[in-house]
């Protein structure tokens, strides 16, 4: 192996590493930490979401509470795969909602993610299906979510 190609392999397997522990935070439930990871102009967007998301720190760890942490239990469903070619890791998950309602649902994801040279997050973009989560959502939850978009 080329010292160029050792150089890349031992970055990849950096960002891989960086975003298992980015994950952890966010499983964690930890907004403040999972702002942390972003840079000052860092955007965090849902896909199926009409608007542009998330800037920033602060922005970032706000709409995590505003979605997640109403929820009586958030977890990762094990078995997950990481990829990651230049400065950008994809991971598809699923993750498993539950309301204190008692509605669950198990939310497929796909994620990209691009990290600066700082290992700063500059863009976390997630891929889902808003049926998914709109059919197993309680009402109380979606109103609160609207509210909190506007």
């Amino acid at each position: 192996m080329s010292t160029e190609n050792a150089g890349t392999s031992a970055r990849l397997e950096e960002l891989v590493e960086l975003t298992e522990k980015f994950w952890s935070d966010l499983f964690r439930r930890d907004f403040d930490a999972v702002g942390a990871w972003f840079s000052a102009d860092g955007n965090y967007r849902d896909i199926p979401a009409p608007e542009e998301g998330a800037f920033g720190p602060a922005e970032v760890a706000a709409r995590l509470r505003l979605g997640i942490e109403p929820l009586a239990n958030y977890e990762h469903v094990p078995g997950w795969n990481i990829v990651a070619q230049r400065d950008t890791t994809m991971t598809e998950h699923t993750e498993r909602w539950t309301w204190s309602t008692g509605e669950t649902v198990e939310l497929p994801f796909v994620s990209v993610i691009v990290f600066n040279e700082q290992n700063l997050i500059t863009r976390w973009w997630d891929y889902w299906d808003l049926g998914t989560l709109m059919n197993a959502a309680p009402a109380a939850w979606v109103e609160h979510i609207m509210v909190g978009y506007k």
